[in-house]
């Protein structure tokens, strides 16, 4: 998998020995692996690090970026509102004793934190994590519809009386913002598909 590749290349750039790294890809695939998940999964991982990749010659800190790929949704609970926070937290506990500098693990924790927003940023790196997170909203409608119902999974737990409100917060969420978007390449490539695909799934649940 690229995002392997490119978590491996992180690390060993900061002097991580590879029997450490192992270990640690290891808990990122056991982590995303799990039965709960259905989008928040290593493809998720796989997808965003595909997308960043032609732009990531541009990143001040792309290996920061790669970082915070891999741990944005190591933890992950639906019933839970502080996932990324407790994703940041395991991130510095694994990534500190790395060798990384204070620097650089606040810069990935502060990358992984605007995932839950996805709100303006004046780091452009984040804005590239946090465009790639977003990129399938920006899906064929073929896609688009997989993950939606992928999403609904996740969720299979509430019954439709309690997911759809919740379901049609987040698509007028996305909908009422200027721009989804926040780098001009992202938005030239996904942001008019984005809002159809969102205005569909709103529609079809109801408005």
């Amino acid at each position: 998998m690229l995002i392997e590749e490119l978590f491996r290349k992180a690390l060993i750039t900061i002097g991580a020995k590879p029997e450490m790294i192992t270990i640690l890809w290891a808990e990122v695939v056991r982590e995303c692996s799990s039965k709960d998940r259905h989008y928040h999964t290593l493809d998720h991982l796989e997808h965003m690090a595909r997308v960043l990749l032609p732009h990531m010659y541009k990143m001040e800190d792309a290996d920061a970026v790669v970082l915070a790929i891999a741990y944005h949704d190591i933890i992950y609970k639906v019933t839970r509102s502080d996932n990324e926070q407790r994703s940041a937290d395991l991130m510095r506990a694994r990534l500190k004793p790395m060798g990384m500098t204070m620097e650089r693990v606040q810069r990935v924790e502060d990358h992984i934190l605007a995932t839950k927003t996805h709100g303006p940023t004046a780091d452009p790196d984040t804005a590239y994590l946090c465009d790639a997170d977003l990129s399938v909203l920006g899906a064929s409608p073929e896609a688009y519809a997989m993950y939606a119902a992928a999403v609904r999974k996740e969720y299979r737990r509430y019954p439709d009386l309690l997911y759809k409100p919740g379901r049609r917060k987040v698509l007028r969420h996305f909908l009422g913002m200027p721009v989804i978007y926040r780098t001009p390449a992202f938005r030239e490539q996904f942001e008019s598909a984005a809002r159809r695909n969102l205005a569909h799934e709103l529609e079809a649940l109801g408005g």
